[in-house]
């Protein structure tokens, strides 16, 4: 069964416009070619805002731990990583099955 990765960055106030074309031109071509295409990005607009959660889509545990091994051996990656810390406030992490009639499966 898939699992899911939701992945959620605060963002400082002022910075989020930013911190997106910063990923959108540099990281997120690198993050496709080893994690394949998200499942959806989002920003918040109500609640905690400066929110940006992305969802990526993994065959199993033993799968993404894998990609992320070999994203994190990559230079591209491991070059971009530094510009993405003045932005990001606080990061959080989760992993999610789909309930057995999800449409995502």
């Amino acid at each position: 069964m898939a699992i899911f990765e939701m992945r959620t960055y605060t963002i400082r106030v002022g910075l989020l416009q930013d911190y997106l074309n910063l990923y959108h031109a540099e990281g997120h071509a690198i993050h496709c070619r080893f994690l394949g295409p998200s499942v959806a990005w989002f920003c918040s607009e109500v609640g905690e805002l400066n929110q940006v959660i992305m969802i990526w889509r993994y065959d199993s545990h033993q799968d993404r731990e894998e990609r992320r091994e070999r994203l994190y051996a990559d230079p591209g990656w491991l070059a971009f990583i530094p510009k993405t810390r003045a932005f990001i406030e606080r990061m959080e992490n989760r992993i999610v099955k789909p309930a057995f009639f999800s449409p995502l499966q």
